[in-house]
């Protein structure tokens, strides 16, 4: 299950609004990937929190759409704050978060 938990926007070369996603997942998407691949590790598991999710931000237009999987930006964080606190790193803008 995918649940966009937070969205923020930032301007693109200072004028275009381009938004910021960041997504909560019910398994760790890089692990299914890599398992899909057969690219795990001997004992390699799931990162998922306490409450059995991860946080994800999700950068790139395109998503949601019917036709569009999603794919996240980053790596799984265990909490809200660390995915908002990443997406703010990463964009070259401040957030508004909405």
């Amino acid at each position: 299950m995918e649940l966009v938990v937070a969205m923020g926007i930032w301007l693109y070369d200072g004028a275009v609004p381009t938004t910021v996603r960041v997504v909560m997942l019910d398994y760790d998407f890089w692990f299914t990937i890599a398992e899909a691949d057969g690219d795990l590790e001997p004992g390699e598991s799931p990162e998922l929190n306490e409450e059995n999710r991860l946080y994800y931000v999700r950068h790139r237009s395109g998503w949601p759409a019917p036709d569009c999987q999603f794919w996240p930006d980053s790596p799984g964080f265990h909490t809200l704050a660390e995915a908002v606190a990443d997406a703010e790193a990463v964009a070259p803008g401040p957030i508004v978060w909405q």
